[in-house]
């Protein structure tokens, strides 16, 4: 497996992302087409069409957005636990999720001070990530 940094931990999965957002977005564009080109007996039948491509297009989005949602809620209990393990409190409350999951990426040596940092500076997930010197990977997030 590629060893993971800053330049490369992002992951894409071409037949969701790509394949699968595409494919629902031609089917909403040719079924809107559909319905405003068709005669009035297949009026129905394209309103029809419509709606379930848009009813796709929508589940589509929740298909990604529910599991990240859980993912983080994970990763924010693990960070926690870390900044625990690390120094006996819970985590300072000025942290954002975005924040959050942008430190898991972060070894203990450098965690703290970068911690520290990233409320102080008000970092963005792209700064901290930035900022490691040291990556260490996450390759179970999707």
């Amino acid at each position: 497996m590629q060893e993971q940094n800053f330049k490369n931990h992002a992951k894409i999965v071409a037949g969701f992302h790509y394949i699968g957002m595409l494919s629902i977005l031609a089917l909403l564009g040719g079924s809107i087409n559909y319905l405003c080109r068709a005669t009035p007996e297949n009026k129905y039948l394209a309103a029809l069409l419509t709606l379930a491509a848009f009813i796709f297009a929508v589940l589509w989005i929740y298909i990604r957005t529910f599991p990240l949602k859980a993912q983080d809620r994970a990763i924010r209990a693990e960070e926690n636990l870390r900044h625990y393990v690390l120094t006996g409190k819970l985590f300072p409350a000025e942290l954002k999720m975005s924040q959050i999951i942008a430190l898991r990426f972060a070894p203990d040596s450098e965690y703290l001070a970068l911690l520290d940092r990233a409320i102080r500076e008000n970092l963005s997930n792209k700064e901290i990530k930035a900022a490691i010197q040291n990556w260490k990977a996450d390759h179970h997030r999707v």
